[in-house]
This record gives C-alpha cells, sequence and structure tokens, in this order.
C-alpha cells in the first residue's frame, strides 16, 4: 500500500487525468454550477454530483482545497496530540475523499484504515479510483443525516458537510460523530460568517458530549468573539489548475482557501497557549499579533528588543501557535 504517498503533489498528479475528453467549456460550466449547487440546501437525499462529468469537473476543482483545509486542522491536532495516532477513520460525506488523502498523509508513516461515507455513488466511485494504491479505503454509500449509524472509530472527520444539512441533522451527525469516535472529531466548514456559526455549534455539543478542544481553540471554554462581530477562520494555500483560472479568472498560480475548524478529542490533550488568529502585520522594528488565549482576545506587539521572540514572530503565521515551541 501508499506506493505514492498521499501529499498535495500526488493528489494533483491524480487528478490531472480527470478532465481528459470533456471539453474545458463544459468542464468550466459544470464546477459553477456545481458551485452554486452543491454547497447550499440541496437535499441530503438527491445529490447534485449526477455523473461522472460532474465529479469529475468537482473533483479537479475542489478536492486539493478541501485537501490542503483538512491537513492545516490535522497538523493542528498532531502538534497538541504528538503522542496519538488513529488506527482507523470514517470520513463522514467524503465525497472523492480529500479528507481521506490528508488523514493519510498526516499519518504517512503508518495511516489508519479509512471508511469512506458519501451519499452520491459517482462521488465514491470516482474516490475509489483515485485512491486505487494510496489509500487503505473502503468505500460505502450511506445516506448522511439523523438515521446514519457510525460503526466506533478512532477518529472521525466531517468536511463541507453540515452546511449541506437541516439543522436537525447537522446536530444528529455531531451527535453521532462523538459517540462513534474513540479518539478525536475533526470538522472543518467553509471560513465564513455562516461556517464559523456552524463550527461553534459543533464544538459546543462535542465539548457537551465530553471531549477537549485539541485546536484551534486554547481551551474548551466559551469562545470570546461577540457573535455577530467578527468570526474565526484561518487559511490554507492551494496550488491553481488551469481549471481554477478558467473559472475564477486571475493569473495567479495559486489561491488561498479559508476555512474554520475544531479538532476535539477524548484524551488529556496540552493545546496552545494561544493561538495567532489573523495574518501578523509586519512593521518596522514590530510585528504586531492577534491572538486567542485562555483569557480571551488580546494584541500582542513583538519588537527587535525582544531579540530572539522578535524573528519568531516575522516568521509567525496565521494559525500558528503562540509563543512559538508551545504545544500546538
Amino acid at each position: 500500500m501508499n506506493a505514492s504517498p498521499p501529499s498535495a503533489e500526488s493528489l494533483r498528479a491524480a487528478l490531472a487525468g480527470l478532465l481528459d475528453g470533456l471539453p474545458p467549456s463544459r468542464a468550466a460550466k459544470a464546477v459553477e454550477r456545481l458551485i452554486t449547487n452543491y454547497r447550499g440546501t440541496t437535499p441530503t437525499d438527491a445529490p447534485v454530483l449526477r455523473d461522472r462529468s460532474d465529479v469529475a469537473a468537482y473533483a479537479a476543482y475542489r478536492m486539493p482545497a478541501t485537501f490542503e483545509a483538512v491537513r492545516g486542522a490535522l497538523a493542528a491536532l498532531r502538534e497538541a496530540a504528538p503522542g496519538w495516532a488513529p488506527g482507523t477513520h470514517t470520513d463522514v460525506g467524503g465525497g472523492t475523499g480529500a479528507a481521506s488523502w490528508a488523514v493519510a498523509g498526516a499519518w504517512e508513516e503508518n495511516p489508519p484504515r479509512t471508511t469512506v461515507l458519501d451519499w452520491a455513488e459517482p462521488a465514491l466511485a470516482l474516490g475509489r479510483e483515485l485512491a486505487r494504491g494510496v489509500l487503505d479505503a473502503e468505500w460505502r454509500r450511506e445516506q448522511v443525516g439523523t438515521a446514519l449509524r457510525l460503526a466506533d472509530t478512532d477518529l472521525v472527520t466531517v468536511s463541507y458537510v453540515l452546511k449541506e444539512l437541516t439543522v436537525a441533522d447537522r446536530t444528529a451527525l455531531v451527535t453521532e460523530a462523538a459517540r462513534a469516535a474513540r479518539g478525536a472529531v475533526v470538522i472543518v466548514e467553509p471560513g465564513t460568517p455562516d461556517g464559523y456559526e456552524r463550527i461553534i455549534a459543533a464544538r459546543d455539543q462535542l465539548v457537551g458530549a465530553g471531549f477537549t478542544v485539541a485546536a484551534p481553540c486554547p481551551h474548551s471554554g466559551a469562545c470570546p468573539i461577540v457573535p455577530g462581530t467578527d468570526w474565526c477562520h484561518f487559511s490554507a494555500r492551494v496550488t491553481r489548475s488551469s481549471l481554477h483560472r478558467r473559472v475564477k479568472g486571475g493569473s495567479l498560480p495559486y489561491e488561498d482557501e479559508k476555512y474554520a475548524y475544531v479538532a476535539a478529542v477524548r484524551f488529556p490533550v496540552t493545546p496552545a497557549a494561544a493561538r495567532i488568529t489573523r495574518r501578523p502585520q509586519i512593521r518596522k522594528g514590530q510585528v504586531l499579533l492577534e491572538l486567542c488565549g485562555p483569557d480571551g482576545l488580546a494584541r500582542e506587539t513583538v519588537t527587535k528588543r525582544h531579540g530572539a521572540l522578535y524573528k519568531e514572530a516575522r516568521d509567525a503565521e496565521w494559525g500558528d501557535p503562540w509563543p512559538p515551541g508551545e504545544p500546538a
């Protein structure tokens, strides 16, 4: 297994041939339609990904971004819990398997056995095809909703799924994920105000079920952000494909995927002392850091007088733990 290690590069290579034979204009139109509908109010029993062409276009467009966002969340979990590794993993609503690639890459030395659940059979079929020889995974069609029952597993991931569900289905899914997960639950949503609200609701459920927040929060208490004034989110850089450029225009070779997430665990963990919640502002002789810590939101100014810490601040990135060297 893992003849081709699961990485951003191997995923791009696997995706490269998906659009062979599909006219570029048709692929772009499919992506535009799916972006409008697929992450909206689609009923869980009527997936918008209708056939291989739809799935191929959407996978080529969205899988790299989903992969990078989940990879960012998993990196924070691994830093907070360096001694833990899942033996089994369930990817709920996993579609073509972007989160499963990220999980296998995060624990590349001993990747878990994964089960991918989704209600769109064309997505599962394509995911199975892409993952052949890379992931140790089972792909199974399941309707994600109040009737879903998960087998016990070490890690549950739910990425870019909650917005597709009714409020009742979201609540039921998070409840079931918490029940089934022996070790950790990682939930990722778009980095928008409503995506953050869904993450906070899921976070509250997980804490209420006895989980401890490992990341991004430095505590398991209430979020210090006043509802409606701001939202917590992070950013992952994604290499843009030619399909990205055709659909969105522009010439940059990359784009930044904004995402919100929570990683919660059933075992003891030491979260970051604080986390950088905005891109650091580098000015002459000083760096301004926006932080979230156990005592709430704060701004810290690091200057040259701080010596080595100043260099660390200049190298710090949005989403990093602070101070450097602390568990994340």
